[in-house]
């Protein structure tokens, strides 16, 4: 009798459970609708408390509700997704590249079997202690790294080196070039990852945003968009132009997205009036983002890279200054997604859903999603301007990120031999030395740019699917801790 009382409860719990969570949606329905909606409800219930109580074997609950949930949400589109409470730290860290650790850019030496520096992050805690480029971790927290599970050598090292901020690590370092052995004791802090980043490292470890000292021509890259972005930019831009910057190129080629606020923030400052993005959605009200003029950065020409894997934010930014003529866009079309997700706190916080409530809409009105069926014909992304198409084959992507990982290391362990030919930057800059070279275009005396950019080309032809991506990437990996 106590099990079947147990069962009861545990069923009555799940109902009300699902009832709390998912009924204020449809209470506003008319009768006939809700009745549907409860009759569903029990069909869900009772498969639930079947499964939980008859099936061949002990099944985890929590499971069967994940997968329930997870199993709603792949009927919906690719971005809305169930993040549980192991996965939510991650998610958290992703979106925000905020975390516990010791500041370290670190990978795997399987012939050594020990942990390479590849970088520290300037001012933080293995900055400070010492820490340097090219030195080798062979102990963590007194756990030999040679002794770590084979395949997963590099997750238990940041599993070690990551964590709350304020507690102790310790580790046994092998000196870059000696036999030296060290003992060194980090503070972990919160390590916020760069967003905007420069062509290369300064040698104080900084980065270097002045791409052509001769032309003073910029050069800023965003890897995400986060809250702190904006004001990454700005201070950026605050040393471009104390340095005399005529000309900036913009990258955001490989940029996932981010937040929505960010990109408009970002918007603003280049553009100084109209419309930035305006978003729809089922259940929430129309909203515009409209640029104001304080602040704005406009007195120079300006070239966005893109490429097709260049999402979201990144394509609101780009499409917000390709339809107000402040910057030519360079590279290929971009990705496709025009739809907003909204992060909604389950289990007090321990848990979330990322679910697609609204879509956005560049200024111009122009589609910028891509859906299901739409053909390389149709409108969707965002195109180069006209005369700035210029596309990666497979091969030159990797070479791209290999050139890039070893380009964005400190000078002192960086390799010359790594080289590249970046044609989408060089078109970028062949555009940005035409306008500083045309005589009837000073940049420091006309706004926008100068005169206004080619109108975008139609129709750029993108024949790899994005989900490649992965396979297209280098194996060597750089982890940060």
């Amino acid at each position: 009798m106590g099990k079947l009382w147990q069962r009861a409860a545990w069923t009555a719990a799940v109902a009300c459970f699902w009832f709390a969570v998912w009924s204020p949606g449809v209470r506003g329905d008319d009768p006939a609708k809700s009745d549907e909606y409860y009759v569903l409800m029990k069909v869900l219930v009772d498969s639930f408390e079947q499964i939980d109580r008859n099936y061949v074997k002990d099944v985890d609950r929590r499971e069967l509700v994940e997968a329930a949930v997870r199993g709603m949400l792949s009927k919906l589109d690719p971005y809305s997704d169930y993040i549980s409470p192991d996965e939510l730290t991650k998610f958290t860290e992703a979106v925000e590249q905020e975390f516990g650790g010791v500041g370290i850019q670190v990978q795997f030496d399987p012939e050594q079997r020990n942990i390479i520096v590849m970088t520290p992050f300037p001012g933080s805690p293995a900055y400070k202690a010492g820490v340097r480029a090219g030195d080798r971790i062979i102990e963590i927290e007194g756990k030999p790294v040679k002794e770590f599970p084979g395949g997963s050598e590099i997750q238990t090292a940041v599993n070690l080196l990551k964590g709350q901020p304020g507690v102790e690590v310790t580790i046994v370092l092998k000196r870059l070039g000696t036999d030296e052995i060290e003992t060194v004791k980090m503070t972990r802090d919160v390590i916020r990852l760069d967003t905007v980043m420069g062509d290369r490292h300064e040698p104080d470890g900084s980065w270097d945003f002045m791409i052509d000292d001769e032309q003073r021509i910029g050069y800023l890259r965003i890897s995400h968009f986060t809250k702190r972005t904006a004001t990454e930019l700005r201070d950026a831009l605050r040393k471009l132009k104390e340095q005399g910057m005529r000309g900036l190129v913009l990258d955001l080629r490989f940029n996932p997205g981010g937040l929505l606020q960010a990109a408009v923030e970002v918007c603003d400052l280049f553009v100084d009036q109209g419309l930035i993005v305006r978003t729809d959605g089922r259940n929430v009200k129309p909203q515009e983002w409209f640029a104001k003029p304080f602040g704005t950065y406009k007195d120079f020409p300006l070239a966005v890279i893109v490429n097709r894997y260049s999402a979201s934010a990144s394509e609101i930014v780009s499409a917000c200054l390709q339809d107000h003529q402040r910057a030519v866009i360079v590279g290929e079309r971009t990705w496709g997604k025009g739809s907003v997700q909204n992060v909604v706190e389950l289990e007090g916080g321990q848990s979330a859903l990322k679910l697609t409530t609204a879509t956005y809409h560049r200024p111009s009105g122009k589609n910028i999603h891509r859906f299901p069926d739409a053909g390389e014909n149709d409108e969707w992304g965002v195109s180069p301007n006209e005369g700035y198409a210029v596309r990666f084959s497979d091969e030159e992507l990797i070479a791209y990120h290999r050139f890039r990982q070893n380009r964005d290391l400190p000078q002192e362990t960086a390799s010359d031999a790594v080289s590249f030919e970046d044609k989408q930057l060089n078109k970028a800059l062949e555009y940005i030395r035409e306008k500083l070279s045309a005589p009837e275009t000073p940049p420091a005396e006309k706004s926008e740019g100068g005169q206004a950019p080619p109108a975008p080309a139609q129709g750029v032809k993108d024949s790899k699917d994005a989900a490649a991506l992965p396979l297209l990437l280098p194996r060597l990996r750089m982890f940060h801790a």
